[in-house]
């Protein structure tokens, strides 16, 4: 069954008359005719009794025209929201984003965005690095902004955004606010608050053990208002991307000997053919001016 073919008959069974139904196709009658027998003949009888000044629907041809109306109906339907992708009117595209970024570092590439891309409705999931490159993966999302001490594998493809330093985040009248800078050393046995979605944990983790540097873990949280609020507690450091901290009551310093800087990322699939909206949202994070 092809689609002029049902264009064809609602045409007919609309005017029951196949010249006019021709004309209102923009079509020869016999071809018109042609058609509606080939479709006859695929759905195994008449749809139409065609006597003089009497053309009229079968009893096949009753029961066959709400679904082909209905099929006509759906493949317009596809083609106008094809078009509306193709010209990033009414479209939605979900973007990954890693839960530690600032929502701050992106509102002016955001609002540039739209301005220039107002048809297009952005979705932000807020997950995880290790959940958002299993989603990149299994095609659950077209692109993610997320960033790895590691570095993302082969099957990726990265535009490096912009670098963030780690601070250490401390409660008024913390002895590391009396220091313009905090040395990795002096971590050394200091009571730690964790941010358990962090992606620079392990490795931080990693690169203090190897210089000897031990923190004492004293709390956990995946929620960063948590971390910050034990923080402002008392009840120990926080290890943070400078635009992350958000209480105003805590005091930052930055981190040296080590220092940690992370690099975010726009990472789509390497090789996946993408849609308009993605290579428009691509485009516009290529030309923005990102914080340094």
């Amino acid at each position: 069954m092809e689609m002029h073919q049902v264009r064809y008959f609602l045409a007919v069974s609309e005017t029951l008359n196949f010249t006019r139904a021709a004309e209102q196709c923009s079509v020869a009658q016999p071809s018109l005719t042609r058609a509606i027998m080939n479709l006859e003949q695929e759905l195994g009888g008449k749809l139409f009794h065609r006597e003089r000044n009497n053309t009229h629907l079968t009893e096949l041809g009753r029961m066959m025209e709400p679904y082909l109306s209905e099929i006509l109906v759906q493949s317009q339907a596809a083609k106008a929201q094809a078009q509306a992708a193709a010209e990033l009117n009414n479209v939605t595209l979900t973007i990954g984003v890693m839960c530690s970024l600032a929502p701050q570092l992106f509102s002016g590439f955001l609002r540039a965005f739209h301005t220039r891309s107002p048809g297009i409705e952005l979705n932000i999931v807020d997950e995880p690095v290790a959940s958002l490159a299993t989603m990149l993966t299994k095609g659950e999302i077209e692109v993610a902004i997320y960033g790895c001490p590691e570095g993302h594998d082969d099957t990726f493809h990265v535009l490096p955004l912009f670098e963030e330093r780690f601070v250490i985040v401390v409660p008024g009248g913390h002895p590391f606010c009396d220091l313009e800078t905090v040395k990795g050393r002096d971590l050394d046995g200091q009571s730690y608050v964790n941010r358990a979605h962090c992606e620079y944990n392990d490795h931080a983790d990693n690169v203090l053990a190897d210089l000897g540097i031990s923190a004492k873990r004293v709390f956990r949280s995946e929620r960063d208002g948590w971390v910050q609020g034990m923080i402002e507690a008392g009840l120990g450091y926080g290890f943070f991307p400078e635009s992350s901290v958000t209480n105003p009551e805590l005091t930052v310093r930055p981190l040296v000997e080590p220092t940690f800087v992370r690099t975010v990322d726009l990472v789509t699939a390497r090789g996946r053919p993408h849609s308009a909206a993605v290579g428009a949202f691509v485009r516009e994070a290529s030309a923005h001016r990102w914080p340094r």
